[in-house]
């Protein structure tokens, strides 16, 4: 009876310790902005895309431009409107208006299929770097022997971490990995 009672309290101090060891798991932090931000290969894609954007831009301009030349030709046709030339003008009118509805229309489409390339572009160019950056962040994870790993950084208006006393910012790790320098430029806040 006395050795079943040993057995008891030796199982339920194994059970203690294991539940206070996991309960004793590493969390850190890094900024992921920071850490992006000093990456060549994103500061590249951030090039690639804005001239992208600015090409689109320039199409749709011209575009814009030449809806406003052919609107303005219509007011002026329209000033021209009298009782003599009523059958012949409005005949001309309409069909600008029905030109215009048309350019109106293509211009929508351009714009929405701009929007459209430019995110499949911004997928193309960044999902390289999201996996280089996660197979950073696991390795220094795996080699401070951190559970878990906090975003500290506001991205698209949330932030992954509410507060933080302390813990390990492993930022200046991360970018280690990525061969970036500890002197990299810094996010614009």
């Amino acid at each position: 009876m006395r050795k079943l009672i040993n057995v008891f309290f030796v199982a339920a101090g194994l059970m203690f310790t294991a539940n206070v060891a996991s309960a004793q798991q590493k969390i850190a932090h890094l900024d992921s902005e920071a850490i992006f931000a000093a990456m060549p290969e994103a500061k590249t894609a951030s090039a690639t895309l804005e001239t992208l954007q600015k090409q689109k831009q320039a199409e749709i301009e011209k575009m814009r431009s030449e809806y406003t030349v052919k609107y303005e030709a219509a007011v002026a046709k329209n000033k021209t409107l009298s009782e003599a030339n009523k059958e012949t003008v409005g005949k001309e009118l309409q069909a600008m208006g029905v030109e215009l509805q048309d350019m109106e229309k293509r211009i929508g489409e351009a714009s929405q299929k701009a929007q459209q390339d430019i995110a499949t572009k911004q997928g193309e160019l960044l999902a390289p770097l999201n996996a280089k950056f996660q197979t950073a962040v696991k390795a220094v994870a795996r080699e401070k022997g951190l559970a878990y790993v906090f975003d500290s950084s506001a991205q698209n208006g949330a932030n992954n971490l509410l507060a933080w006393e302390g813990g390990d910012d492993v930022t200046a790790l991360v970018k280690a990995k990525l061969g970036i320098s500890a002197s990299a430029a810094a996010p614009k806040k």
